[in-house]
């Protein structure tokens, strides 16, 4: 296995929630109706997840929100549902493995993304 991508991006949870708050329709845009039941925190990290995994796909063009969709094991941990432009872009680059970290403290969210081949 080699590393093709790296993707690492963070988001300040009250300037988040305050822009959900002036534009509602940005949580139907970001994320899926099970993301979207999410507290702010974790929809900021969700939100950075999705962010650091198009880093490291390297910005393409066209990517669907919905088709990266962040969701939890039974263990907690969190992991990508990726579909349609998301998958493209990952089958594109020979992507076999996609590792999500994500946290939340002291009002930021983080996400790290490594992609492997």
């Amino acid at each position: 296995m080699a590393v093709i991508g790296v993707g690492i991006d963070v988001c300040d949870i009250a300037r988040f929630e305050e822009s959900l708050a002036r534009t509602p329709s940005l949580v139907q845009r970001l994320f899926t109706p099970h993301e979207a039941a999410r507290p702010p925190a974790s929809l900021a990290a969700r939100f950075a997840a999705k962010e650091a995994l198009a880093k490291a796909l390297g910005a393409p063009v066209g990517m669907a929100w919905h088709d990266a969709e962040v969701v939890s094991e039974e263990s907690g941990r969190p992991r990508f549902d990726i579909r349609g432009t998301v998958r493209a872009r990952a089958d594109e680059l020979g992507v076999a493995s996609v590792h999500l970290s994500l946290s939340h403290d002291a009002g930021i969210a983080s996400a790290m993304v490594v992609l492997e081949s």
